[in-house]
């Protein structure tokens, strides 16, 4: 397990949003990884997981599961006054900035497995709850954001709310931010993208989804320059972040010095996705190569029994399955790897066979029993998406 608190990276919560220039600079740059961490919040009191006894093989989940499993997700962790999710089921916060753009996402896979006029409402009513909770996404609010790839998190989820619904008003946010995250991130001497104000080392988790948001502008807008970006960006992270011999996305790299490798589904995911869409965008079949390798190495390498890892020790890291689950489909369905798609499977029906009976909510252990105790919003998040876009197994 990777290490759960970073002093450095996105161990981010509302609470830490005025102290982070400060942190930086005490606690001397300690770590660069992109991981996503929540100090904050006190340890549960009963989570301890109950390691499954079955040796038999996972119940399949049905469409009717993905339904009840979206609507429980929405009982414990969705507010109906904020229009955003809380932290976890205690409802004592609401959840951190970058990830309710994963939840908003959700939503949308929602509308397009279901086709439900109400979740279109959902839709626009996640969107609404961001507006007044983030001062009508102006960027240079420099509270409420306050790192440049929980930015870029919004971009592209705004970008794929406009192509999903043509609400005019969610492009314009989308370019906004995608311009204003360009002109303060992009290092046009060496490329590549920032992840941070303090312009201290290039992450995965901004570069990956840079070129996500590039392409899906390029989409709607044809706008060339923002293929271009997309082409430049994806060019210098697979240069600088992927281990060519095996597939394994680095999590960052500082200056010149070597990638630091650290596994995490997100990062594989983008990845992912990002050769993908060039691919879709472009026909040229080696970003499907690409995309393979990345998809390959997290089956591989990062899984147990076939199991992708259980990021996320009562942290922001649980939703990180959420964000590989988005990028795999998409391999899947437009980079036609259907190779894939029994794991996949085999992920969603044993992470919803081990849920919660009681209250239907899913676990960032796939392996294990969920707790019945407090349990977050991140990492109740994955098991229900991969549900709503992995076609179940029958």
């Amino acid at each position: 397990m990777k290490t759960t608190f970073t002093s450095y990276g996105n161990g981010k919560t509302f609470t830490m949003k005025n102290m982070m220039n400060t942190l930086l600079i005490a606690l001397g740059f300690v770590t660069m990884s992109c991981n996503k961490s929540t100090s904050y919040l006190p340890p549960p009191q009963n989570l301890t997981p109950v390691k499954t006894t079955t040796t038999a093989p996972p119940k399949n989940f049905t469409a009717a599961d993905a339904t009840t499993a979206y609507a429980a997700f929405n009982k414990y962790f969705y507010s109906s006054s904020a229009k955003l999710y809380y932290s976890s089921t205690a409802k004592s916060s609401l959840g951190a900035i970058w990830t309710q753009a994963i939840y908003w996402d959700l939503a949308m896979d929602v509308y397009q497995r279901t086709n439900d006029p109400a979740q279109m409402t959902m839709i626009n009513n996640i969107y609404a709850g961001a507006v007044t909770q983030y001062d009508n996404y102006n960027w240079s609010n420099a509270t409420d954001w306050f790192i440049y790839d929980d930015m870029m998190w919004w971009v592209t989820a705004l970008a794929r709310a406009n192509q999903l619904t043509g609400n005019a008003t969610y492009l314009q946010q989308s370019i906004a931010g995608f311009n204003h995250v360009w002109a303060g991130s992009y290092d046009p001497v060496d490329g590549g993208m920032f992840w941070d104000f303090q312009h201290s080392g290039k992450n995965a988790c901004i570069n990956y989804p840079t070129v996500i948001a590039a392409v899906r502008l390029y989409q709607i807008t044809k706008d060339t320059t923002y293929l271009a970006k997309a082409k430049s960006i994806y060019a210098w992270a697979k240069t600088n972040l992927v281990n060519p011999a095996n597939g394994e996305v680095a999590d960052h790299k500082i200056g010149n010095g070597a990638p630091g490798y650290q596994d995490y589904t997100y990062n594989q995911g983008t990845a992912i996705g990002a050769a993908v869409m060039l691919y879709d965008v472009t026909k040229d079949a080696s970003y499907i190569t690409d995309a393979t390798a990345y998809a390959d190495y997290t089956k591989n390498n990062m899984c147990t029994n076939g199991l992708l890892p259980a990021e996320g020790d009562f942290n922001e890291q649980g939703v990180m399955k959420s964000i590989f689950a988005q990028y795999i489909m998409m391999l899947i369905n437009d980079g036609g790897q259907k190779q894939y798609l029994t794991w996949v499977q085999q992920n969603a029906n044993t992470g919803w066979q081990n849920r919660d009976a009681a209250r239907n909510l899913t676990y960032r252990d796939y392996s294990v029993a969920c707790p019945t105790g407090d349990i977050q919003s991140y990492e109740g998040s994955s098991v229900v998406t991969f549900m709503q876009i992995c076609p179940p197994s029958n």
